[in-house]
């Protein structure tokens, strides 16, 4: 979906001046998940928020999100979170094991903070179909992630 925010009104159905966003982003697979961030931070830009109500953690990897995304959903002036990050298929099962964990603990962290947790996380076969996810010809699921936590908070 690329350019997503244009099918969105470009004024929100609430004041996100005066909501604060957390974006937990993986380290490992950087060169995909810094163009995540950047995409789902410009798109809370200009979706209204304000730069210095957008707070990133970094994690070690995608494995960690959901710990981050807890931490930070505990916080009474956090009103949603961004998880980003992203997993690529290896020779292993390993794949498997940390997708379906990844997952299921953000999902957990949705429905125990009673706030929004959008899963960014791109799960693919290869480098190609991450970057081309990435801000690449599928747009970038970093901003899809921001616009689903705003669409949440206006529910």
């Amino acid at each position: 979906m690329a350019g997503i925010l244009k099918s969105v009104s470009e004024k929100s159905k609430i004041d996100l001046t005066k909501k604060r966003f957390a974006i937990v982003v993986a380290e490992w697979n950087e060169e995909i998940t810094e163009p995540l961030f950047q995409g789902a931070h410009e798109a809370l830009v200009k979706l209204g928020v304000k730069k210095k109500d957008i707070i990133r953690k970094n994690v070690p990897g995608s494995f960690e999100l959901p710990l981050a995304a807890q931490w930070m959903a505990e916080k009474k002036d956090i009103d949603a979170v961004i998880c980003l990050g992203c997993v690529m298929q290896g020779e292993t099962p390993h794949f498997d094991y940390i997708c379906q964990a990844v997952a299921n603990g953000i999902m957990k962290v949705n429905l125990k903070s009673n706030k929004p947790v959008a899963f960014g996380v791109l799960t693919t076969l290869n480098k190609k179909q991450a970057m081309d996810r990435a801000g690449g010809k599928y747009g970038n699921k970093g901003e899809e992630a921001a616009v689903t936590v705003v669409k949440m908070l206006e529910i």
